[in-house]
């Protein structure tokens, strides 16, 4: 696995193509839609029909390893949902994995390829903000990028114009006007009452985050936490693709230096299994209206 500190481990536009052009030639979808899947979510996969599935490690250009990350399958699957071709991730990379950004990010130019659209991430997170409660699923409107803050950008090295402009905006990252569909969607299918909608902030982890630096995030504004999703957003939006991003809180972080709690990927998994209905459910609505 390369390093992930490689500024070499850049992908051509060549690489993209025939990772795609492999998919293309195996499979009769053709995705407008794509679903990255975050830890415990991969079920989302499961309401695809006529699947076509793909280990990770089969696909040319993908990271050679199955994801080491407990809740994440590993697999590209293409199917129809709500009569929609759509492929959906099940599991991601992750930096912390030793993946590079570059790596991290590949199957959303690939995707780009394809000629999906539209990018729907989904992630398990740390509920920051006060008034979340565990199992709210909180609608991403903005981000804060940690990584990059610290020059860790999947948009670093050479740009190719094929795929995007050199300085892309970021200010209106999660498009209006799917959000605006997934709270209409809430409210029909009964999950208005746990729908949020804040800022989520990525730190490159492994470790769960001190309490010095969950109050330090709370300061700058972040609702929820986590290791994944924005080095996927920075490159679809490069892209010209359409995002909408999902957290679900599975945790409350701890800022109190006398608790006896603990973040741990055990609870992570164990709440995603009870709101895994839920997150299907909207999704699998919202489908057929993007």
């Amino acid at each position: 696995m390369e390093a992930a500190s490689s500024s070499t481990s850049q992908c051509s536009y060549e690489e993209y193509k025939e990772t795609a052009d492999w998919l293309l030639a195996r499979t009769e979808q053709r995705p407008k839609v794509a679903i990255i899947c975050g830890s415990g979510l991969g079920g989302l996969a499961d309401l695809l029909d006529d699947k076509t599935t793909f280990p990770y490690e089969d696909i040319p250009g993908f990271p050679t390893t199955a994801s080491t990350v407990p809740g994440h399958a590993g697999q590209l699957v293409f199917g129809r949902l709500q009569g929609r071709d759509c492929v959906c991730m099940q599991g991601r990379f992750h930096f912390y994995e030793g993946y590079s950004m570059h790596k991290v990010t590949y199957p959303v130019r690939v995707f780009y390829l394809l000629g999906v659209k539209t990018v729907i991430v989904t992630n398990a997170a740390g509920g920051l903000n006060g008034s979340y409660e565990v199992g709210d699923i909180m609608l991403i409107k903005d981000h804060i990028n940690m990584p990059g803050f610290a020059g860790q950008n999947p948009l670093c090295g050479h740009n190719d114009v094929r795929f995007g402009e050199r300085f892309p905006c970021m200010s209106d990252a999660y498009d209006h006007e799917l959000r605006a569909l997934v709270k209409q969607t809430a409210e029909e299918q009964g999950c208005g009452s746990f729908l949020q909608e804040g800022v989520y902030c990525m730190l490159a982890g492994p470790t769960y985050e001190t309490i010095a630096e969950c109050k330090l995030l709370q300061k700058l504004g972040a609702d929820c936490v986590g290791m994944s999703t924005v080095p996927e957003v920075v490159v679809a939006r490069h892209c010209g693709l359409r995002v909408l991003g999902l957290s679900l809180v599975t945790n409350k972080v701890v800022t109190d230096y006398d608790s006896v709690e603990k973040a741990n990927h055990e609870e992570v998994l164990r709440t995603t299994q009870r709101r895994t209905q839920d997150v299907q459910r909207l999704v699998s609505h919202l489908i057929p209206k993007i």
